[in-house]
């Protein structure tokens, strides 16, 4: 060992003839001292790249240095003869041990420090710095840590006085960041993130370690295992010469046991004093290959990963080393497996499967403990992706001795993958890892006292349909169906099916942020939700109208064999002397005894919780209508007829009057002289232009049987009568304020009545007295009355003495916007909705039939569709323009040839005066000959050139 060539470096000699290195360490420094091996200008390359490395104490079992307790040992020293070798001395004096996480950024390591324990370097993972408090860079407290995570721009930094793990960005770090690694230690200023408050490191700089790294790993066989108060040694070759290095416990990576012949690599570390050891070992080939276990946790078309056992670590695989178990392996599946080293890196070999079961990662406690959720799990996609922190939720319960502790968990930690919200109580086990003895919350489960505690508002309602993952729930206090995901339903237990009764919070949508869904989603048992409130028992009618003879089940959702208005039967009832209409299902009735036309019944009236609008529940029959002698009863106006598919036969088919209500592309509506129902009729029934007809025209008509295709009533014979042939009601001179609480149904033709209701005041929930409304009681009948709208109205008194609203007039907000194309029978503004879409106009909408170009200005009332929930523009009125029509006109047909006739000014208007301009007065004529009146006043020279 005398004459290994590998130690002629001018590391060791008083005058370097040319620079060299030594195993890689590149120091070309010219002194002898130990003290130069820090102080060298050579790279320091793979810092410390084991975090766990730091702290360690200066027992002779935890570092690779010999110590005085162990003078036996054989011990490196450098020998300054001309040879420059190494020769291994027993029994020399001690080496003393140097501190590995132990830092010092100002003052130069020395022997007396290791020897001495009281001296300020310490070996407890601690920096002390000399003079830290004059330094003019030392603007707040400094403290240290390690380097743990690197990523594109920015890193972690785990720090040492502190249980705490801290952001930094590379723009922060004082130095080239190329040459940061992974296990650097560094010293930093604790400062806070403007944006959300959080702590962060900032001027971070790198301190100089103690001892240097070969720059290559050296490949080794392991001579002697680590023992009780003993080193283990570890033997390589270098230029046919064998040199041995000790290492200790913590030189050695993963939880490996090293054996006597197994196969390593490392790199070779030296310290201040110029003592040799194995550092960052890394078993590459065991002689006896240990089997390791595992858990299969990814799989790709031809390799995976495997959660080990031992470590918190995956660890790859190609399926060649699966030999007959690759075709049928699973996430999921224990396996056992050996490591071998290739191209640095550990893969898992010779694999084969165990019983399930067999591989635990942890042990759970099997006490139930409640807490309160403190950060919750934010999940979608995009969050995922951002998110690094395996276990980024945290829960808060108080332990045996009362403290408040806090605790982690993870996404596969909560049963359920439904929404939890800070504060909300839960509770949950507590799960230990039997690989670094993390403790996480597990079994997470939420408490419904959370909905008490939280103040959200929970509604009610039932699943109307399921599909593959989501469906969507007929809400009861609302109108629209919302959307919901099974991932949202709290229980895993029970299944949802259609019609399962459910309590639910509604919360923005993550994917679509413009709509909303159903969130922490609760079953309930059946008969819990009820769309409907009953205000009034017992009331008595009568039937004027049978509902549809199809039965549908009775659910109290009320979801299936929902029925439009036409299918709904129909009482009349008398209530603080005003004559009301409610409608009603068949399913409220006695299937074997259901009312007829004209019966009298008792019910219960009851208001849609959605709607606002009354309904008939729990129909009984009191007594049943009396037949005439020829075999008819009741129609729905009172009136006789013999039976459903024939007109009544005393006077022929007998003319009734009534109003038009509603006009299509080939069919209208016609309101009733009561003023409560509409009646069908086809344009080919219509005696004369259909063009002619309008919103509120007299008409008289002949009713016709129920048809077999629609089973309803329509009119035919329909023709138009004179303006005043009808009589109208007196009417009060007082205008009232009001507000629409029900619509026409050509509105909303969802709704069972047809009449509108109007209310006193500006309250629609407001217990102020209320007025019906037909086609007829709008002072414009193009007018889109609309639930909510601010109106005026006056009362007209009927015959029988019912009060209805009349010459009703709607206080709408006047939008302006311009025109912004035409196509065909409609159009579009540049008024922009909440979609980003233009707003739909129709030409029937635009006042006095004026002519609309793009870019013309107009004035309009919006109003939204409340079936489709789409807006339009209404009471279009085209603002006036600077320019007439007709020169508008002319201008945008006018050539732009060059070619053209021109016009050219031969002279400036003079008034008679002489002065600029002419006074505002009566155009005069223009002769024949061309030339104007003008003359008369001496105005000669006016010559007009065509």
């Amino acid at each position: 060992m005398s004459t290994n060539p590998q130690w002629n470096s001018s590391l060791y000699s008083p005058k370097p003839p040319a620079p060299a290195s030594l195993l890689g360490f590149g120091y070309n420094g010219g002194s002898n001292s130990s003290s130069n091996l820090l102080s060298s200008s050579g790279p320091v390359v793979n810092g410390f790249n084991n975090f766990p490395s730091f702290g360690r104490s200066n027992s002779g079992s935890g570092s690779f240095f010999p110590s005085q307790a162990n003078p036996a040992s054989t011990q490196f020293s450098v020998n300054n003869s001309q040879t420059g070798s190494l020769s291994p001395t027993l029994g020399s004096s001690s080496i003393g041990h140097f501190p590995i996480g132990t830092f010092n950024a100002n003052s130069a390591f020395s022997e007396e420090s290791i020897k001495s324990p009281s001296a300020p370097h310490a070996g407890n993972g601690n920096v002390h710095r000399d003079g830290g408090s004059n330094s003019p860079n030392n603007l707040g407290s400094r403290e240290t840590g390690i380097i743990e995570k690197l990523l594109h721009s920015y890193g972690f930094i785990q720090c040492c006085e502190r249980q705490a793990r801290l952001f930094f960005h590379f723009s922060q770090f004082d130095g080239n960041i190329e040459h940061l690694k992974i296990g650097d230690p560094v010293e930093f200023e604790v400062t806070y993130d403007r944006r959300n408050g959080k702590p962060i490191a900032s001027s971070v700089s790198k301190i100089a370690p103690e001892v240097v790294l070969s720059e290559e790993r050296v490949t080794g066989t392991v001579t002697t295992e680590l023992g009780t108060g003993q080193q283990g040694r570890i033997s390589y070759e270098n230029r046919g010469e064998c040199f041995f290095l000790p290492y200790g416990k913590d030189d050695v990576e993963g939880n490996v046991t090293l054996s006597v012949g197994d196969k390593v690599s490392f790199q070779i570390a030296t310290s201040h004093s110029g003592n040799l050891g194995a550092r960052y070992i890394r078993l590459e080939n065991p002689a006896h290959p240990v089997r390791y276990q595992g858990v299969v946790c990814s799989l790709k078309e031809s390799f995976g990963f495997i959660e080990r056992g031992d470590v918190v670590r995956e660890i790859f695989f190609h399926f060649s080393e699966a030999k007959g178990i690759a075709d049928t392996m699973e996430l999921g599946d224990d396996v056992e497996f050996t490591i071998q080293t290739r191209n640095g890196k550990e893969v898992a070999c010779s694999i084969i499967k165990l019983p399930p079961g067999t591989v635990v990662f942890e042990d759970v406690n099997p006490e139930t403990l409640k807490g309160q959720v403190l950060k919750p799990l934010e999940r979608g996609a995009n969050v995922a992706a951002l998110n690094t922190e395996p276990l980024s939720g945290r829960l808060r319960y108080r332990g045996r001795d009362r403290s408040e502790v806090e605790i982690p968990f993870g996404d596969k930690d909560q049963k359920g993958e439904y929404t939890l919200r800070h504060g909300d109580w839960v509770q949950f086990n507590i799960a230990v890892d039997r690989r670094d003895k993390l403790e996480r919350a597990t079994n997470i489960e939420l408490q419904d006292e959370s909905f008490v505690v939280s103040g959200e508002k929970r509604e009610t309602g039932v699943v109307a349909a399921v599909k593959d993952g989501y469906g969507f729930i007929k809400c009861a206090e609302r109108d629209a169906r919302v959307f919901f995901h099974f991932s949202e339903v709290i229980s895993q237990d029970e299944e949802v099916d259609q019609n399962s009764e459910v309590e639910f919070t509604m919360s923005q949508d993550q994917t679509q942020p413009n709509k909303q869904s159903a969130v922490r989603i609760k079953i309930l048992p059946p008969g819990s939700v009820q769309f409907e409130v009953i205000t009034q028992r017992n009331i008595v009618g009568t039937v004027t109208r049978e509902p549809s003879s199809s039965w549908a089940q009775r659910s109290p959702s009320r979801v299936n064999g929902e029925r439009s208005a036409d299918d709904m039967g129909l009482v009349s009832y008398q209530l603080n002397g005003i004559m009301e209409h409610v409608p009603f299902q068949m399913r409220e009735c006695d299937v074997r005894n259901s009312p007829r036309l004209g019966d009298e019944v008792e019910f219960d009236l009851a208001q849609v919780k959605r709607t606002k609008e009354h309904i008939g529940l729990n129909i009984r029959i009191v007594q049943r209508a009396q037949v005439n002698k020829s075999g008819g009863k009741f129609s729905e106006n009172g009136e006789n007829t013999k039976n459903e598919s024939q007109h009544t036969n005393g006077e022929g088919n007998k003319v009734h009057k009534g109003f038009i209500a509603s006009l299509k592309d080939t069919f209208g509506f016609i309101e009733n002289l009561s003023h409560d129902k509409e009646i069908f009729f086809h344009y080919s029934h219509f005696d004369g232009d259909v063009d002619s007809l309008d919103l509120g025209h007299e008409v008289q008509y002949t009713l016709t049987g129920k048809t077999p295709s629609s089973g309803k009533i329509s009119a035919e014979n329909v023709k138009l009568l004179k303006k005043g042939t009808i009589a109208r009601h007196a009417v009060d001179e007082e205008i009232l304020d009001g507000i629409i609480v029900r619509p026409l149904r050509n509105v909303n033709p969802d709704q069972a009545q047809y009449a509108g209701l109007v209310k006193l005041g500006s309250d629609v929930d407001a217990e102020e007295a209320s007025y019906e409304f037909g086609i007829t009681s709008l002072a414009n009948k193009k007018d889109f009355l609309q639930r909510g709208d601010q109106v005026q109205f006056q009362i007209e008194r009927t015959e029988e003495g019912k009060e209805r609203a009349t010459r009703i007039r709607v206080v709408r907000k006047k939008l302006r916007s311009t025109v912004d194309a035409i196509k065909g029978q409609f159009g579009f503004l540049n008024y922009e909705m909440e979609d980003g879409k233009k707003l739909f106009f129709h030409l029937s909408e635009v006042k006095d039939n004026a002519t609309l170009q793009p870019n013309d200005t107009v004035e309009f009332v919006l109003i939204t569709n409340q079936r489709t929930g789409k807006s339009s523009a209404c009471n279009i009125v085209k603002m006036e323009t600077q320019r007439p029509d007709w020169l508008a006109a002319r201008l945008r047909t006018m050539s732009i040839d060059e070619n053209g006739p021109r016009f050219y000014v031969l002279r400036q208007p003079k008034g008679p005066d002489g002065t600029r301009g002419f006074k505002i007065a009566p155009r005069s004529s223009v002769s024949s000959n061309g030339v104007s009146a003008a003359k008369a006043n001496g105005d000669s020279e006016a010559v007009g050139n065509a």
